[in-house]
């Protein structure tokens, strides 16, 4: 059935457009924070599994956030391993070792990397695309990835 939600079909299109890159770099994320929690060493090992995992379940949400606010308006969210590849800006490659500290400086990059892809994003989706509602929702993203990137800081 057909959208109609007071957003242009292109409009619609070019948020899904952003989203989808957006859910990418989430789920890229969220992997490599299950790739912390599973192999990190240390002393600090048992304090930091739980926090590795803490984190990933609160991305867990917000991958599942990203895919329906797509499907909200009216699209569908890309679902395999080689879209989220192919989509996200963020890279596999993470700095060597397996402390905690590693681990948490590569994926502080990563969220910090998507704070500013979202900050530059809320403006165009509200004013150039008219989907306030979706930049609402950006707005309230980059907030989570700001309060886990100083938590993530505070560990520094």
């Amino acid at each position: 059935m057909k959208v109609n939600i007071g957003i242009t079909d292109k409009n619609r299109q070019e948020v899904a457009t952003i989203l989808s890159g957006l859910l990418a770099d989430e789920f890229v994320l969220y992997t490599k924070t299950r790739n912390a929690h599973w192999n990190v060493e240390g002393p600090d090992f048992h304090d930091k599994h739980k926090f590795f995992e803490a984190q990933y379940e609160q991305l867990e949400e917000l991958v599942d956030e990203v895919a329906e606010r797509m499907r909200s308006l009216g699209h569908y969210a890309p679902a395999t391993m080689k879209s989220f590849l192919d989509l996200t800006h963020l890279t596999e490659k993470r700095i060597a070792g397996t402390s905690s500290k590693s681990f948490i400086k590569d994926l502080l990059e990563d969220h910090e990397s998507i704070i500013i892809l979202i900050r530059e994003n809320i403006n165009k989706v509200a004013d150039k695309l008219g989907d306030a509602g979706t930049s609402d929702f950006l707005t309230g993203l980059m907030e989570e990835h700001e309060k886990i990137a100083w938590m993530m800081r505070s560990h520094l």
